[in-house]
């Protein structure tokens, strides 16, 4: 589901000046089923990466500005932490290993390296250099 929810924010950043869109054009413009745009939309909103309103020129849009938008907060939204194993949260660690586990111990510095890789790409890198440009000039525009 990550990565629907990753093409459905880019979506919305191609969006130039705050437009709010339906979850039924994400879901025209990414190929996704309207349920799953609505059910990530959702959880997006839920983590504060998207803004929804109802009514007379409702819709959804970016909660943010693109370029404060990483791919570690997007995953994050869906996910939950960024980890590769769930042996460090005692309360989801069922491992039968984990006594003998050499390599524990590491599993925090690697997490650390996995999402400050993502966080390094933001969502004006994944929406193409004119969509990119145009949100600049609007965000200066409205400094």
């Amino acid at each position: 589901m990550t990565d629907y929810a990753v093409l459905i924010m880019a979506a919305a950043a191609r969006h130039c000046g705050g437009v709010r869109v339906s979850a039924g054009q994400l879901a025209a413009e990414t190929g996704l089923p309207v349920p799953t745009v609505q059910k990530l939309v959702s959880k997006l909103s839920g983590a504060g990466l998207m803004r929804s309103s109802r009514g007379v020129g409702g819709g959804l849009k970016l909660a943010r500005p693109p370029g404060t938008i990483t791919l570690a907060d997007i995953v994050e939204a869906v996910e939950g932490p960024i980890a590769l194993t769930a042996c460090l949260d005692k309360e989801k660690s069922d491992c039968t290993l984990e006594g003998s586990c050499n390599v524990k111990g590491h599993w925090p510095q690697v997490n650390a390296a996995v999402r400050g890789a993502l966080a390094q790409v933001v969502l004006t890198q994944l929406v193409g250099p004119q969509v990119a440009q145009a949100q600049l000039v609007e965000e200066v525009v409205n400094v």
